[in-house]
C-alpha cells in the first residue's frame, strides 16, 4: 500500500557531481550537517531554516562526527581528519539582531586544524574520549584509535595513537569496484553497537549518531561472553568488498573478524525492534548492501541438534540500487533514487500473546522484504536518522541528487482514516501533498523522456552509420566484379593548373559522389591521402605522403561535395601520384556533452571506410600551349612525311639521340631530343573511340583517318583515366590537326603527334599489312619521356578492357604483353625516381638515364 508524504524543501546547494559519497547528520540542537561529498560543509539551522556558515576544507570531505559535550567537529579529509570548534567559530551573539536575513558566515579551514596526518581518512567515529579513523593503506584497512585532549585547545596538536588494527583487502570478485555501480567512491560504514543491560547513565554519556543497543542475548551470542561481560562497546565496519567486521573496544587482545559479508558494498549497519513493543533495546541487527541485499541477524530457536537459542542470520532482497539507509525502531526507509521505500519490520503488533507473536514470527521474513512501501519521493541520495514531532509524525530529512534539503513527513495513520478525520484546513495540506508528488513524477518522466529521446536519435545516426559501412564494405568486397565508378559512394577529380604569386601548382579538385540512399550526417570526414606511386627504398625513408582531411555537416542522397587540394608544384616529376580517398567516422558525434564526459576514452575512437583510388600521370599535367614558328615547321615537314607508313615506320624505331653523331653543324647546336612510341590498330581505336558527331564508314579515308588522330589524342588528354579529368579549354587542341605542343611540370617542352602509318612484313597494300595509328612522343627530357609511355600504356589498357566488354572480335588482344609492358614502364619510373634520390653525379645520372632511354626504345609495343 501506498502511503503519500509531504515534502518541504528548506534548502538548496545546486547539482550533486561529487565522487565522494554524500550525507547528513544532526549536530548540537537543531544544527543540521549537509556533506555533499566536496570539500565544504554546510551548516544548516533546522529551527530558524536557514544556511548558518559553511566550513571549507583543503579536500574533498568523505565523513564528519561531533562531540556533543565538547561542542567540537571532527572531519575526514584526504589528507587528514581536521579538528573544528563550532560555537568558537561560529558564535550566535555575533549575529546582529537588526538583520533580518544575514549572509551565511564561510570559513576556510587551515592546516592548523589537522590533528591527525592520516592520509585517505574514510569514515570516522567517536566513543567517549577516543576517536576511531579507519583508512584504506599498503593493501589493508586500517582502523586507528586516538585519544582526544581532555579540554579544548586554542591550538591543536597531533593526537595520541592508541592501538591500530588492520585487516587485509580481498578482491571484490562479485561486487566489481566500488565505483562500478553508482559512480561514487563509497564511503565505509562505523557504527557502535552497546551491550541492552549497561546502565542508562553510561549510555547517555556515549549516545550520539552511530550509536545503538542491542538486547543483550543477542550481543552475547554476536560478540563473545567476555564483551558481554565487560559491557565493552563493539565497532562494526561496513567494507565496500561486502565485509561486516566487529571488534570489541576494551577487550585485550581483540582484533578485527569477519560477522558476515553481503558480497556488495555495504550502504547501513543499524539496528531494529522486530517484536511489537518498540520500548527496551534492538532485537535485530540490519545490514543493507548497494544492489539491495539485507541481511537480518536475530535471535532464533535452534533445532534439535544445535539447541537453545542461537544468532539467526536472514537473508532477503530489495529493489537497487540502493542510494541511502536509514532506520528507527522498527521500520527501515531506503531510497534508490527513483523512489523512496520503507520497509516494515514489525512482526506483531501490540496486545499479542506470546504464542500469536511466535506463530507469526516463525513464517519467513524474506515475505517481508517482498512488499515495502513505496513514499513516492524520488531522487533522495543521502537521508538522516528520522525525528518524530509532537502529532506524531515520522519526519526524515533528506539531500536530493539536486543539492535539495527536504523535509520529509510520513503519515500517522492510512490515507482513508486521516482524510475521514481530518478538518478541512487540512484537507487543502493533503492536497497540496498530491500535487508535490504528481510534481516530482512528472519531473521524473520528463528527464526519463528526454533520455529516451536522445538514446533513439543516437541509435538512428547509428543505424546510419552501420548502413553506410556495411554498403562500403560489401562494394569493397565485390570489387572484383565491379568497376570503382559503381560504388555508390565514391570520388572523382579534376586537375588543373593554377598560378599563384608567380608560382605555378597543380591543384586537384575532389568530388565526393553521394549515390547511395543515406545521409552523411555530421561525424564523417572525407580524408584524401597523395602519395607517389614510385619511392626509392634504399634511401632509408618512409613513403612521402600529404593527407588532408576535410569534415562536413551533411550530404544528403546524389549530393556532392567539392574539395581543392593542391598535389604538385612546378619542377616536381614525382608522378604518376596515387590519390586514396576514404571516408572517416567519429563516434564523438553520437553523444552529447554529458556522454562525453562520462566516456573520456572515446576522445579518440573513429574508423575509416576506404571509397577509391585515383591516379594522376603525365599525362594529366600536361599543359597545352602554342606551337612556335620552329614546331610548325616540323609539324609541317612530318604531315609530308607521312606519305610512306613503312618508312615512317622504321623511322620511328630510329636512336633520336644527338650524342656525338656526326649530323652537321646545325645538329650538333640543337639539345637532345628523346622519343618513344606505341602503334594502335585503327580498328581497335574504331570501335571504343567510336564519335556520335563523326560517322566513319560515309566519310572519306584520309578525313576519317584525320579525324581518328584527333579523337585519340583528345582522349588521351581528357578522357578521364584513373578516375581524373583534365580541366582545359575546348580550343585548346586543334582539331584540324594531329600535333600537340605542351609543356611538363619540369618545364621541359613535348610533342605529342598521331599519324597513321602500315604496319607489316611485306610492302603497303599486302594481305599481311596492318593500318595502325602511331602515338609519338618527343621531348628533350628523358623524363618526361618516360612517364608519359607509362601514362600512355595505362590508357592503352582501359582501351583493351573496353574492346573487351564490347565486342567479341578482339579475342586477339594480347592482354598479357601489354601487362609486361606496364610491369617494364613501371620499373624504369622507379628507377629514374631512385636515379635522382641516391644522389648520383650528374655525369652517372646521364648514363643511367641513357640505360633506360635505350631499354625503352629497344621495346616496342604494337597493340592490335
Amino acid at each position: 500500500m501506498e502511503e503519500r508524504c509531504a515534502v518541504e524543501t528548506w534548502a538548496e546547494f545546486g547539482f550533486l557531481e561529487t565522487l565522494n559519497t554524500p550525507n547528513i547528520k544532526y549536530g548540537v540542537g537543531t544544527d543540521v550537517f549537509v556533506c555533499t561529498g566536496s570539500d565544504e560543509v554546510y551548516i544548516f539551522s533546522a529551527h530558524e531554516r536557514k544556511l548558518m556558515g559553511v566550513l571549507q576544507f583543503p579536500g574533498p570531505v568523505s565523513d564528519l562526527v561531533e562531540n556533543h559535550d565538547k561542542q567540537l567537529i571532527f572531519v575526514a579529509c584526504r589528507s587528514g581528519v581536521y579538528c573544528v570548534s563550532f560555537h568558537s567559530l561560529l558564535p550566535r551573539s555575533q549575529v546582529p539582531s537588526a538583520c533580518a536575513f544575514p549572509s551565511p558566515t564561510v570559513l576556510k579551514i587551515s592546516t592548523e586544524f589537522l590533528v591527525v596526518g592520516t592520509d585517505g581518512a574514510s569514515a570516522l567515529l567517536l566513543i567517549g574520549s577516543v576517536l576511531l579513523g579507519l583508512c584504506q593503506r599498503d593493501g589493508s584497512w586500517l582502523l586507528t584509535l586516538y585519544k582526544t585532549p581532555q579540554q579544548t585547545q586554542s591550538k591543536h596538536s597531533a593526537y595520541e595513537v592508541l592501538s591500530s588494527f588492520s585487516l587485509p583487502l580481498v578482491l571484490p570478485v562479485v561486487q566489481g569496484t566500488t565505483e562500478s555501480k553508482t559512480g561514487l567512491t563509497r564511503t565505509p560504514v562505523l557504527v557502535c553497537v552497546h551491550s541492552g543491560d549497561m546502565t542508562q547513565s553510561s549510555f547517555d554519556a556515549a549516545s550520539a549518531h552511530a550509536h545503538f543497543q542491542l538486547e543483550p542475548v543477542l550481543f552475547k551470542l554476536l560478540f563473545g561472553v567476555e564483551a558481554a561481560l565487560a559491557k565493552s562497546p563493539v565497532v562494526l565496519c561496513g567494507l565496500p568488498d561486502g565485509r561486516i567486521c566487529f571488534l570489541p573496544l576494551h577487550l585485550p587482545g581483540s582484533r578485527l573478524q569477519v560477522l558476515h559479508s553481503l558480497e556488495q558494498p555495504v550502504v547501513f549497519v543499524g539496528t531494529s525492534v522486530v517484536t511489537g513493543t518498540d520500548t527496551g533495546p534492538a532485537q535485530c541487527l540490519v545490514a543493507v548492501g548497494e544492489q539491495g541485499r539485507v541481511v537480518l541477524i536475530k535471535t532464533d530457536k535452534g533445532g534439535p541438534e544445535r539447541g537453545g537459542i542461537v544468532a539467526g542470520f536472514t537473508e532477503g532482497c530489495v529493489s537497487g540500487p540502493v542510494k541511502c539507509v536509514c532506520v528507527d525502531k522498527n521500520s527501515v526507509y531506503y531510497s534508490t533514487g527513483s523512489d523512496l521505500f520503507k520497509l516494515n519490520m514489525s512482526e506483531g503488533s501490540p496486545g499479542r500473546g506470546e504464542k500469536e507473536v511466535d506463530k507469526e514470527a516463525s513464517r519467513p521474513m524474506a515475505a517481508t522484504f517482498q512488499s515495502p512501501s513505496s513514499l513516492n519521493v524520488c531522487r533522495i541520495i543521502a537521508l538522516a536518522e528520522p525525528t518524530c514531532n509532537a502529532a506524531g509524525e515520522i519526519q526524515l530529512l533528506g539531500l536530493s541528487v539536486r543539492g535539495q534539503l527536504q523535509r520529509i513527513s510520513l503519515p500517522v495513520k492510512s490515507q482513508d482514516e486521516a482524510l475521514s478525520k481530518l478538518p478541512s484546513s487540512h484537507v487543502g495540506h493533503n492536497v497540496r501533498d498530491f500535487l508535490s508528488a504528481i510534481g516530482n513524477v512528472c519531473e521524473r518522466a520528463s528527464v526519463l523522456e528526454t533520455i529516451i529521446k536522445s538514446k533513439n536519435q543516437i541509435l538512428r545516426k547509428l543505424n546510419q552509420v552501420v548502413h553506410i559501412s556495411f554498403l562500403l564494405t560489401a562494394s569493397t568486397n565485390t570489387e572484383e566484379h565491379h568497376p570503382v565508378q559503381e560504388k555508390p559512394i565514391r570520388c572523382h577529380a579534376t586537375a588543373s593548373w593554377s598560378r599563384l604569386l608567380q608560382k605555378d601548382s597543380l591543384n586537384l579538385t575532389c568530388i565526393l559522389d553521394n549515390s547511395s540512399p543515406y545521409i552523411l550526417e555530421q561525424g564523417w570526414t572525407l580524408c584524401v591521402s597523395v602519395s607517389p606511386l614510385s619511392y626509392s627504398s634504399t634511401a632509408g625513408k618512409e613513403t612521402s605522403s600529404t593527407n588532408f582531411s576535410f569534415s562536413f555537416h551533411t550530404l544528403c542522397p546524389n549530393e556532392t561535395l567539392e574539395v581543392t587540394l593542391p598535389v604538385a608544384a612546378a619542377g616536381e616529376t614525382s608522378f604518376p601520384l596515387t590519390i586514396n580517398c576514404s571516408l572517416m567516422f567519429s563516434l564523438l558525434a553520437l553523444l552529447g556533452e554529458e556522454e562525453l564526459a562520462a566516456f573520456p576514452d572515446l576522445q579518440r575512437s573513429c574508423f575509416s571506410l576506404p571509397l577509391n583510388t585515383l591516379t594522376v600521370d603525365w599525362l594529366h599535367t600536361l599543359r597545352v600551349i602554342s606551337p612556335t614558328p620552329a614546331h610548325r615547321m616540323t609539324t609541317s615537314q612530318s604531315s609530308s612525311f607521312m606519305g610512306s607508313g613503312v618508312q615512317a615506320f622504321l623511322n620511328s624505331h630510329q636512336f633520336r639521340c644527338s650524342r656525338g653523331t656526326d649530323r652537321g653543324g646545325e645538329s650538333a647546336s640543337k639539345p637532345e631530343s628523346y622519343s618513344a612510341s606505341v602503334c594502335i590498330s585503327s580498328e581497335l581505336l574504331r570501335d571504343t573511340l567510336k564519335s556520335k558527331s563523326f560517322d566513319f564508314d560515309h566519310k572519306g579515308p584520309e578525313l576519317a583517318h584525320q579525324h581518328l588522330c584527333f579523337t585519340l589524342l583528345d582522349w588521351l588528354l581528357s578522357g578521364g583515366a584513373g578516375g581524373v579529368q583534365m580541366a582545359r579549354k575546348g580550343d585548346e587542341i586543334d582539331s584540324s590537326s594531329s600535333v600537340v605542343h605542351a609543356r611538363c611540370p619540369n618545364e621541359a617542352t613535348v610533342k605529342l603527334t598521331a599519324k597513321e602509318v602500315n604496319v607489316g612484313e611485306e610492302s603497303p597494300g599486302k594481305e599481311n599489312s596492318l593500318m595502325s595509328i602511331e602515338v609519338y612522343i618527343e621531348s628533350s627530357s628523358i623524363a618526361a619521356v618516360c612517364g608519359l609511355h607509362h601514362a600512355l600504356l595505362c590508357r592503352m589498357q582501359t582501351l583493351l578492357q573496353r574492346a573487351t566488354e564490347r565486342t567479341a572480335s578482339t579475342k586477339g588482344v594480347q592482354n598479357l604483353v601489354l601487362s609486361r609492358a606496364l610491369q617494364r614502364a613501371k620499373m624504369q619510373q622507379s628507377q629514374i625516381s631512385q636515379a635522382f634520390s641516391v644522389g648520383m653525379s650528374s655525369g652517372q645520372v646521364n648514363r643511367f638515364l641513357v640505360g633506360v632511354y635505350q631499354e625503352l626504345r629497344e621495346n616496342p609495343l604494337l597493340i592490335i
